[in-house]
């Protein structure tokens, strides 16, 4: 059998486990964390998580970019790293990196169904196969094991102390990122209860960091930590000018405070595991290894631009070129919302790379976009693709977004809604087309539509392939619309484009992580 048909039948697999999401506090078995510990008995995986040399990283906001900080340091310092993080955006095996890359479809295939086939042959109605997240982490155990890396960078998927990860029972530290709203119908409704299960991948006798946290979250924590007698230290913001001129791999403001939380998770765990010796840190210096991790980590979908080659390189040999330009960022959080703004903001009015290399950069993970002279002379169109899941209250998230914007003299000229592609009970590979077939239930994109107009008044429209062919310029559209899918807004965005040469489109895509994962499916195609 093929590997690409046989991935795919481990992806029909996968997705068998996947359920609705629910409180791991033993009100149903399935659910019950302790199980977690059945499950590496029978894939043999004790003695090895035992012998694991793992960080363990928790938060609401920037737990992600912590983690690729953390991995991208030390790979940058010669271990061997294996990085587990969620969600993916194209493909399942962006949650499994060894060595910065990820997992191929070979190993992915040979380790899925090592433990696939283990576990099915030894769970039945009294200990049931694990659900998605789960299996995944176990996945994630027995991958890092066999490929005997040196550090294990392990990213909670949801909460702190009933979550998959935390099976782990002596990592060698643990962090924390920034603290907020997110998810509270599972984590509770305050900050304190918030930070009450995140704390709860501390452990007695293991360093824990923190970033700068609201009073009520720092609070929980250190009484957390002081049950288990150890010290949270907090990690302070990173000084940019350590990096001797150079800039971060990931954008954005509130990536200080992530690189300097994954400066303090990496030091101390050289010193934990006897490798500091001849690392010269300090606060006023940072090692060479340090320096080349932070420019160099990369992650998608977090301040990413994306210009888009099927526009631009169509418009090169036009005397006066449009651009469309994709800014993504996959904010869901009322305060993710203002740092995405911030960002926003921040990388269509200051940058300071060419077109050309923008253009050159398309696929770099963090790359600015930046205008000559000439085209910074152009006229610059902000639009806003959005789509959020129904769990999210959009009359949190888009005001939160629009100040922050208009604080930064920033304005949108059209929002567009559009519905999800990604199938949430399924799992797709990055092979696999997106259905551009209208979708029937557009109510939630209806519903997004009447907030963002109550906020920014404005004539209301509702596109789709019948109404919409672009044969206007983008002036004359309607200040935010609702599309049938995402493909046809896609490809709307691009006959504007070159109809309109005159006018650079910078489309800001967020709201979303799997809006995110589906636009750079399309457009990268």
């Amino acid at each position: 059998m093929e590997a690409s048909t046989e991935y795919e039948r481990a992806l029909e697999c996968l997705s068998s486990l996947i359920i609705r999401r629910t409180r791991a506090d033993g009100t149903n078995k399935g659910d019950q964390f302790d199980v977690m510990f059945d499950y590496l008995k029978i894939l043999e995986l004790e003695g090895p998580i035992s012998q694991m040399k793992v960080i363990h990283v928790a938060g609401t906001k920037g737990k992600g970019s912590t983690c690729t900080f953390t991995e991208s340091i030390l790979r940058s310092c010669g271990f061997r790293t294996g990085l587990f993080t969620s969600p993916h955006l194209i493909d399942i095996r962006e949650r499994f990196r060894l060595d910065g890359v990820d997992i191929s479809e070979e190993k992915f295939i040979a380790y899925f169904w090592w433990c696939y086939n283990r576990l099915k042959e030894h769970t039945d109605e009294d200990l049931p196969m694990p659900n998605f997240f789960r299996f995944l982490a176990l996945l994630a155990f027995k991958i890092f094991s066999a490929e005997q890396v040196d550090v294990a960078i392990l990213e909670v998927g949801l909460g702190g102390k009933f979550d998959a990860t935390n099976v782990v029972q002596a990592p060698i530290v643990c962090g924390i990122s920034s603290l907020g709203y997110d998810h509270m119908e599972i984590l509770g409704n305050t900050l304190g209860e918030i930070a009450g299960e995140k704390a709860g991948i501390f452990k007695k006798g293991v360093p824990a960091f923190t970033v700068p946290q609201p009073e009520e979250a720092m609070s929980v924590l250190e009484e957390k930590a002081s049950q288990l007698e150890i010290q949270l230290q907090v990690a302070p913001p990173f000084n940019i000018d350590l990096l001797n001129g150079q800039q971060l791999g990931l954008d954005g403001e509130h990536q200080l405070l992530n690189a300097g939380l994954a400066i303090a998770l990496c030091h101390t765990w050289l010193s934990r595991t006897g490798h500091l010796e001849g690392m010269h840190l300090d606060t006023n210096d940072l090692p060479e290894q340090f320096i080349r991790g932070l420019v160099t980590a990369s992650l998608q979908g977090r301040a990413q631009v994306v210009p888009d080659s099927h526009v631009n390189e169509a418009n090169l040999g036009n005397p006066n070129p449009g651009q469309l330009v994709f800014y993504l960022d996959g904010a869901h959080s009322p305060e993710s919302m203002e740092m995405c703004a911030k960002w926003f903001s921040h990388v269509i009015r200051d940058g300071h790379s060419s077109r050309q290399n923008s253009l050159q950069n398309s696929t770099n993970g963090s790359s600015n976009v930046v205008t000559s002279k000439e085209e910074s002379q152009r006229y610059l169109l902000q639009i806003l693709l959005f789509n959020c899941m129904p769990v999210r209250d959009p009359q949190l998230l888009l005001p939160r977004l629009i100040n922050a914007c208009a604080q930064h003299g920033v304005q949108f000229h059209k929002a567009i809604f559009v519905p999800s592609q990604s199938v949430f009970n399924k799992v797709a590979s990055h092979s696999s087309s997106l259905d551009d077939s209208p979708q029937v239930d557009l109510s939630w994109q209806l519903t997004l539509q009447t907030v963002w107009e109550n906020l920014a008044p404005s004539d209301k429209g509702f596109v789709d392939h019948k109404t919409c062919d672009a044969t206007g310029s983008a002036s004359d559209c309607m200040s935010s619309s609702v599309f049938s899918s995402l493909p046809l807004a896609i490809n709307w965005l691009r006959d504007i484009s070159k109809q309109e040469r005159a006018i650079n489109f910078q489309v800001l895509v967020t709201g979303s992580l799997h809006l995110i994962g589906d636009v750079l499916r399309l457009i990268k195609k």
